[in-house]
């Protein structure tokens, strides 16, 4: 009786592999093992920047919130407070996009933050 090798399933896996690892330089695309360890790498990292990049989203609109608001006599910390007092709850992401795309609204809310 010949000897089963499961040879479709592990081919499959063998390509998914390499599949992930286009783009790799040198024998890390093309070298089973070495397209293994780059691809797991290639993911951890991907998972440690995937949350960086809310810090890095939050940080720009505490900046661009902290701009607006100083062109409006105030400053970041105070607006917040303000919001807070005056039981506003709206996030620094809508926040930060009423001070780029409409400067009427955010300076309605700035006033209200600053009446408390």
């Amino acid at each position: 009786m010949p000897r089963s090798t499961h040879r479709v399933p592990s081919r499959n896996r063998r390509k998914k592999v390499l599949k992930l690892a286009k783009g790799f330089y040198g024998r890390r695309k093309s070298n089973l093992k070495l397209a293994k360890e780059g691809v797991d790498k290639a993911r951890v990292f991907a998972t440690i920047h995937r949350r960086d990049r809310k810090a890095a989203f939050r940080s720009l609109w505490t900046v661009r919130i902290n701009a607006a608001a100083r062109e409006l006599g105030t400053t970041y910390s105070r607006l917040i407070s303000g919001l807070k007092k005056a039981a506003i709850s709206i996030d620094r992401k809508i926040l930060a996009d009423l001070a780029l795309s409409d400067a009427n609204a955010f300076a309605k809310i700035v006033e209200a933050a600053k009446a408390t």
